[in-house]
């Protein structure tokens, strides 16, 4: 299929945006050719859309983000805090099981999928590297928020330049969580008991996943963090949700593509 449309209601980070050399998109669903639960924009190469239509919406993505479609690079996400550093594309048959991708190659993008997790880019425009980080609770509380930081200094970034933007994600209101997910939290440190709110079933809570995140990045030494505050959950029109597409009963769901890339 030939791309002969760009995506039309990407979001983007003003701090990120401010930074020459530097590209970066937070798609949305909106802009690409896939129909039914998939409508429209679905980047997941792991969904059970038609591939065609799943490549050509990702060749939609890449022209956005100037790079060529075999450059826009995301990874097999296993809710890990594993990281890859990216010097060249890869086929799709050889994407590295992570949850975080580092580059200081210009000409790639790197991104993550999501559809209620959190995406957090991050960028040292002065060294010219870019990080992506895929964040669910299992992601950010086994660290790879702090790993994506640390593999980011190896290639030579400096934690306090680092500017992190946090996308769209499932917010608190919206994320009721059971007694075991609170303990697990508890157990791990008895401060995280500040992202919890009561819910109004006994024994639940709301978890601010946003909240907690940007608590690890400032905990890792990042000063210069942005949320963009949107909900995937609240918004069907503009976000996929696997909550949401659960609580529909929906066979499966899309995901969103949120990227990075240092320009050539």
């Amino acid at each position: 299929m030939a791309t002969n449309g760009l995506p039309t209601r990407l979001l983007r980070a003003a701090s990120l945006s401010a930074l020459p050399g530097i590209r970066h998109a937070f798609f949305t669903r909106e802009g690409g050719i896939s129909d039914g639960i998939y409508a429209t924009l679905n980047g997941g190469l792991g969904s059970n859309d038609e591939p065609g239509r799943v490549t050509e919406n990702r060749a939609r993505m890449a022209a956005s983000l100037d790079v060529r479609p075999d450059h826009l690079l995301t990874a097999y996400q296993i809710h890990s805090p594993d990281v890859a550093i990216v010097d060249g594309p890869w086929s799709l048959d050889r994407r590295p099981p992570a949850d975080a991708l580092v580059t200081r190659r210009p000409g790639l993008a790197i991104g993550v999928t999501t559809a209620d997790c959190g995406p957090v880019l991050l960028a040292d425009e002065r060294a010219c590297i870019v990080g992506v980080a895929h964040a669910g609770w299992r992601g950010a509380a086994g660290g790879v928020i702090e790993a994506t930081i640390a593999a980011m200094e190896r290639s030579g970034a400096d934690r306090a330049r680092i500017k992190a933007a946090l996308g769209p994600m499932i917010r608190q209101p919206s994320y009721e969580v059971g007694p075991e997910f609170i303990a697990t939290f508890r157990m791990q440190d008895e401060a995280n008991e500040r992202f919890f709110i009561p819910s109004s079933r006994a024994g639940h809570a709301s978890f601010d996943l946003a909240g907690y995140i940007a608590a690890r990045l400032g905990a890792a030494g990042i000063r210069d963090i942005e949320d963009l505050g949107r909900c995937t959950y609240s918004d069907p029109e503009l976000f996929f949700s696997f909550r949401r597409s659960t609580h529909r009963g929906e066979v499966d769901y899309g995901r969103h593509v949120s990227a990075i890339a240092i320009l050539s």
